[in-house]
């Protein structure tokens, strides 16, 4: 599969003042809520009455990353809405998007109430990043207003790109084109589908220190069972995939033998671990299982083609790729 970083692209947002921006939204688009009274019955009448039309007030429920949050140059913008979205195009069109140093992007419908923007090829490194959510009185479904716009402010920190070899079993992490380290692994043992590490462009989602996992689907006793704390956790899918520490260094760089996840030395470990920023990726190859586009953040799966076909402003009538509910979970 050729990396989604050097697919062509067709230009989404216009280039103005050296920033990317959406266009505004049309005027019919943009209806102000109103409520609707019916005139006041005559003196004694016992037969008049009022009629209210219910507005809903859309806005904002999430976002991604977090105000003020330094990410690495895979980052997504998510944002989540508080009501279904049915008028796609108005309110993909109030979305503004302005870069220190523009590049190409386009958002992407997962659902009717999350929205998805990422960049063709990734952030540029060091540099604030704003977006603007201008809802105020955006018509986003019958009896459905924005209520207020949002501005989302971050920075894009250095650029740390991992590359894990499962053949090899071998992780370089590195830091503005530096290699900052070299750290032997192990992989899933591949003996299931859920403990095969999975292929593609993750990007580093969360990290916690420590973790429990549990094998899912199996009770104690069963084949396969586990239940242990790890240190130094660093999520990179949503079906239970980390880069991590274990004390197994009889196994990292010789052969696979983990449910799932990617182990390292527990020094190692640790040092990704604090070196790493939500939105670094982590390309990993070797295996049969590859990452699916919907698993955490795997969104740099999809050819740039495929990630336009997304937006509501390329094609009105396009409906988003499938984004299943869930997916098996691994474990460690």
């Amino acid at each position: 599969m050729r990396h989604p970083l050097a697919v062509p692209v067709i230009l989404l947002l216009l280039i103005t003042g050296g920033s990317w921006v959406t266009t505004g939204s049309t005027p019919e688009s943009r209806v102000p809520p109103v409520t609707a009274i019916s005139p006041a019955p005559p003196a004694g009448s016992r037969t008049g009455h009022r009629t209210h039309h219910a507005v809903r007030e859309l806005g904002i429920q999430s976002l991604t990353p977090t105000p003020g949050e330094t990410v690495g140059v895979g980052m997504p913008v998510i944002l989540t809405f508080t009501w279904p979205v049915r008028n796609r195009a108005a309110v993909e069109r109030s979305l503004d998007v302005r870069a220190a140093r523009p590049v190409e992007g386009a958002w992407h419908w997962v659902s009717d109430t999350q929205v998805v923007y990422r960049t063709r090829t990734d952030w540029p490194a060091w540099q604030k990043v704003a977006v603007t959510a201008h809802l105020a009185g955006v018509r986003a479904a019958p009896g459905t207003y924005g209520a207020a716009d949002r501005t989302l402010e971050f920075s894009v920190g250095r650029r740390q790109i991992s590359l894990v070899n499962t053949l090899t079993h071998q992780m370089l992490v590195y830091q503005d084109g530096r290699l900052a380290q070299r750290m032997a692994v192990s992989a899933g043992n591949a003996s299931t589908r859920e403990y095969t590490t999975t292929s593609g462009v993750h990007l580093t989602m969360d990290k916690g220190d420590p973790v429990r996992m549990v094998s899912p689907g199996r009770r104690q006793g069963d084949a396969g069972y586990y239940d242990v704390v790890i240190h130094h956790a660093v999520r990179i899918s949503s079906s239970g995939e980390y880069v991590h520490a274990k004390d197994n260094l009889w196994a990292q760089g010789r052969v696979n033998v983990s449910h799932g996840c990617v182990n390292a030395r527990p020094d190692q470990a640790a040092w990704f671990f604090d070196n790493s920023l939500r939105g670094d990726p982590v390309i990993v190859s070797g295996t049969d299982r590859p990452l699916e586009w919907w698993n955490g953040w795997g969104y740099w799966q999809l050819s740039w083609a495929e990630w336009l076909k997304g937006s509501a402003l390329q094609d009105p009538g396009a409906l988003a790729l499938p984004y299943p509910e869930k997916s098996d979970y691994l474990g460690n």
